[in-house]
């Protein structure tokens, strides 16, 4: 019976913050010192579970076609897990090549990839990319990010460079964490 009284004062003095809020506090932590001179270099570290509860929750519009995304984290590498509606990905591109018709209709999507952050620059290189379990050959999916995501997004595609946002130097996928440091 004390323990229940002391776990319902605890609730109480100290409510849970959700998943969702706790990115969102991050992020404006993250927007709020990069305004600094001098940012403090203090690491932040993003969970699986905040960062998939922050997309879930809408926090970060997804592209067209993409109904639903999923992350997972382990040393230098990303899965991710989407269902994608490719014809709303593709809406207004054609195509006649018979490659990209893997390319059409709702499919669960993975892909896994490599990632590395460091002197405000990112890189990642995807490393496969599987339809409902069928693993994309590499340059049917160079074709479609040729055709299909660069014209809207040149600077991705199956190996991407780009700057980091908010001042972060480095960033560091970990064990279902991310964790990132600003300078």
């Amino acid at each position: 019976m004390l323990f229940a009284v002391l776990l319902l004062s605890y609730t109480a003095l100290f409510p849970a913050v959700s998943p969702k809020a706790s990115m969102e506090e991050k992020l404006a932590y993250l927007q709020k010192n990069s305004q600094q001179p001098r940012p403090k270099p203090r690491p932040v570290q993003f969970t699986e579970q905040e960062i998939n509860a922050f997309i879930a929750g809408g926090g970060l519009k997804l592209p067209a076609g993409v109904e639903s995304l999923r992350f997972e984290g382990s040393p230098g590498v990303i899965t991710t897990y989407a269902k994608v509606d490719f014809d709303g990905v593709r809406a207004g591109s054609r195509s006649m090549n018979p490659l990209l018709s893997i390319f059409s209709g709702l499919h669960d999507v993975v892909a896994v990839a490599h990632g590395e952050a460091t002197h405000g620059q990112a890189s990642i290189h995807i490393d496969s990319v599987s339809l409902d379990g069928v693993e994309v050959p590499n340059f049917a999916l160079a074709l479609f990010a040729q055709k299909f995501i660069q014209p809207k997004h040149p600077e991705l595609g199956i190996d991407s460079r780009f700057a980091l946002p908010d001042r972060i130097d480095n960033a560091a996928v970990g064990a279902h964490v991310l964790t990132v440091q600003q300078k």
